[in-house]
């Protein structure tokens, strides 16, 4: 007699069994890492129904279609975002056709397999809840058009976006969802939050009929998390490990797990009162033949009569959560001096110095003392400008202040550093005394040394502006509060000649709101481009520092001109520092223009930021009028 296909039913009956990876099995069989697995929907299809039919020989309740990242915004990546539809709509085509031509019974459920978009949430990213929302109508309408049995939401590891796809598969269709995080080694997700928590806020939602985690970790780190979800919700938890963590082997990942390693923790998890288990990276049909073997006498023995609300030898008693405690912010003036004389309306100064490239602070801190002994209120100390390699731009901030009688503001870079490491840089920073920071997206790798560097850009400067306002507040990425919160002041980078002036008048905007407390310009060369994105963000009031800087040659102006991105330099100023017949001379009027700079726009900004070119500070100095010309 065939079992019904309706899976809510199923699941009040028995444990339900899964399938183990398919991107492992495609790429054993050759398939490149760097592929669209999606893809092969289309142009191998033969491969990924062979890859299904041996998991529904190996006996398994369900197999999941080759969609994981069938989604606009990972398919644009291979310029196939036109064929989201296609691709999802094939996929499951092809998991039926492969469950009726390996055993001829249809009671093998096709569960449609949906991921994570790929792209961050704004304020942390670009992407808005009303592009999410719509990428996933796609992906899920296709799938359910075409007939899989349910729905599993995979992968996720930020529980906002989990919850819009959720909430839109509840507005499109009544099909049954399982839904999944993924954690990390802490139980905890990618942004820091408590897993307890994170599948709390999941199992609340009324559509979802099943939760539980997938991927990241191996069986055993999984058991510890299934022990901790159960003390959270009364519905079935699902539960689809890695096959341990990855070696690499002769160039290709091997996954450790046996198969037989992989069946007696799937006892375990059955023990513990998972109602779903499957796999996930690395684990194979041989995998999963033999969890079934493991798992099918255990069911029987039990009867096949427990209900999600009474999984074998557990009782769930449901908690509650704590809401994280946000607690106020300290306010500017309290953070550091500099605050306090941007607060006070007093006109603030800093010089731009470049770390060095090696591992001597010496003449940095040389450099720094100087300008403490003139008055100068702060060190700007930049994050690899230009995408360049430098030693940290931290320990350098952290050695001035220690050593020498002036503060540092640090440059804080999105670029080279993810999500977890950014915010650990940010409490850091704290503890250290740094309290100064100025917020900036950063140079793409491929406009410095080493173009073939990976960007991260996890976050751009108005998400991480996000971030430490919350560190600020005492709630970290995940959601957790502590105590005593960050004292960091909260700067951030404006460009008054953008070629795109509107974006950056908008990302201006979203900076102010995410929290921003005052801005540093790029270099300014012209006045009534400064003056006129000025009256522009005049509804988003923030203390504005000029940056300013000193041309030492004509040749250097040529450079800002045409070389610097985000920098206009008009033409009657090339044509001034063209007039310079030696270097002294071309430093001389270099140093004019930037001083007739500062008068003309004092009245309308908090302070100056001068650049040190070269990292000479005297011409600073002498810009910002502390020493003479002849004294450089």
């Amino acid at each position: 007699m065939l079992q019904s296909n309706n899976f809510g039913e199923r699941l009040t009956q028995q444990v339900i069994l899964g399938d183990g990876a398919m991107g492992t099995m495609l790429y054993q069989q050759g398939i490149f890492l760097n592929t669209c697995f999606d893809e092969l929907n289309l142009s191998r299809s033969d491969l990924v129904k062979k890859v299904h039919a041996a998991y529904v020989r190996a006996g398994v309740d369900f197999i999941e279609t080759n969609t994981f990242g069938a989604n606009e915004f990972k398919l644009a990546k291979f310029g196939l975002a036109d064929k989201v539809e296609q691709i999802n709509r094939n996929g499951a085509k092809i998991a039926r056709e492969a469950v009726e031509e390996a055993t001829g019974n249809p009671a093998v459920m096709i569960a449609g397999s949906i991921g994570p978009l790929g792209p961050q949430l704004a304020p942390l990213g670009r992407l808005t809840r009303e592009q999410a929302g719509d990428a996933f109508v796609r992906q899920i309408g296709a799938l359910v058009e075409t007939g899989v049995d349910f729905l599993i939401f995979e992968t996720f590891s930020n529980v906002e976006e989990l919850t819009i796809a959720l909430k839109t598969a509840g507005r499109i269709c009544s099909l049954p969802i399982v839904a999944q995080l993924t954690t990390n080694e802490q139980h905890e997700t990618m942004f820091g939050q408590k897993l307890p928590d994170a599948i709390r806020q999941i199992a609340q939602l009324p559509m979802v009929t099943a939760v539980g985690l997938n991927c990241s970790i191996g069986p055993a780190l999984m058991l510890g998390s299934l022990e901790m979800i159960r003390t959270v919700t009364d519905k079935p938890v699902s539960v689809q490990p890695n096959a341990g963590m990855p070696r690499e082997v002769e160039g290709r990942k091997i996954y450790m797990c046996t198969p037989e390693y992989m069946a007696e923790y799937a006892k375990r998890f059955y023990k513990k009162g998972a109602r779903i288990i499957g796999g996930c990276c690395g684990t194979t049909p041989e995998h999963i033949e033999h969890i079934v073997r493991a798992i099918r006498p255990l069911a029987k023995a039990a009867g096949g009569s427990k209900t999600p609300s009474e999984p074998a030898s557990v009782s769930v008693v449901v908690s509650q959560a704590a809401e994280p405690i946000e607690q106020p912010a300290m306010p500017l003036a309290q953070k550091s001096k500099l605050g306090k004389k941007l607060t006070d309306g007093k006109k603030v100064t800093c010089i731009e110095i470049t770390p060095p490239r090696g591992a001597d602070l010496t003449t940095i801190l040389e450099k720094a003392r100087l300008c403490a002994a003139y008055g100068v209120d702060a060190i700007n100390i930049p994050d690899g400008p230009r995408a360049s390699s430098r030693i940290s731009p931290m320990v350098t901030a952290i050695q001035i202040q220690r050593q020498t009688e002036i503060e540092a503001i640090l440059h804080v870079c999105c670029r080279d550093r993810n999500i977890i490491g950014l915010q650990s840089d940010m409490l850091g920073a704290h503890a250290v005394g740094l309290h100064n920071m100025l917020i900036v997206t950063g140079d793409p790798p491929k406009l410095g040394e080493y173009p073939d560097a990976t960007a991260v850009f996890d976050l751009d400067s108005i998400g991480l502006t996000t971030v430490v306002r919350n560190l600020n507040c005492g709630v970290d990425l995940g959601g957790n509060s502590f105590s005593p919160p960050l004292a960091l002041t909260l700067g951030v980078g404006a460009n008054p000649v953008a070629a795109e002036i509107d974006r950056e008048i908008e990302r201006f905007r979203l900076k102010v709101e995410a929290g921003a407390e005052y801005a540093i310009t790029q270099p300014v060369f012209d006045v009534k481009m400064l003056f006129d994105f000025l009256e522009a963000i005049e509804p988003f009031k923030i203390p504005i520092v000029a940056g300013i800087w000193p041309f030492t040659s004509y040749k250097n102006a040529e450079f800002m001109a045409n070389e610097v991105p985000g920098v206009v330099v008009p033409d009657e100023l090339l044509q001034r520092m063209s007039c310079a017949e030696t270097r002294k001379q071309g430093r001389r009027i270099g140093i004019e223009i930037a001083r007739e700079m500062i008068t003309a726009i004092q009245d309308r900004v908090a302070g100056f930021a001068v650049s040190a070119p070269f990292g000479n500070v005297k011409i600073a100095l002498a810009v910002l009028g502390k020493i003479e010309d002849d004294e450089i």
